[in-house]
């Protein structure tokens, strides 16, 4: 038997509001998450709709907040570049505007200096002597973390890594 059918579905739109602003309350989240959670409790969409307005009203949800929230927190815990951030903040359906907006709370020093620890980090742990194998290996591991192509070389350039 699957775990998610054996789970009681809430169909009270009151509770679920309760168990949304809660679900709100733990972590910043973008409208499209609440909304999934929602639909997991069985509700209709006309439910779900008015729930998202009584959140956004009562501002426990709020797409600009979580978008800077989200951007921050991904830059400085896991040290993810631009891309990669704009790609998560796209599938989970965040406004282009506010993805912008998001992305600018990011200190250019500060994103340099990151991608610049990042680059430093992996070429200690490297075991290629090759030194354009290590400068390719470099460079994938830096488009990975989603870095900008320009960026990367020019990092690897000015610091001989």
């Amino acid at each position: 038997m699957d775990f998610e059918e054996s789970k009681p579905k809430i169909l009270d739109p009151k509770t679920a509001l309760l168990k949304a602003e809660k679900y709100c309350v733990y972590q910043e989240r973008a409208q499209q998450e609440v909304r999934d959670k929602l639909y997991t409790f069985g509700l209709h969409q006309r439910d779900v709709e008015n729930i998202i307005s009584e959140l956004i009203s009562n501002n426990f949800l709020n797409e600009e907040r979580f978008a800077n929230a989200y951007t921050l927190g991904k830059f400085r815990q896991k040290g993810w570049g631009k891309i990669k951030i704009k790609q998560a903040l796209k599938l989970k359906r965040v406004p282009d505007g506010l993805i912008k907006k998001a992305l600018q709370q990011i200190d250019l020093d500060d994103y340099l200096q990151k991608l610049k620890g990042i680059l430093e980090k992996k070429a200690a742990l490297l075991k290629e002597k090759d030194a354009y194998k290590r400068s390719y290996q470099l460079k994938q591991y830096a488009y990975g973390k989603g870095y900008e192509g320009d960026l990367v070389v020019e990092v690897l350039k000015a610091n001989d890594l």
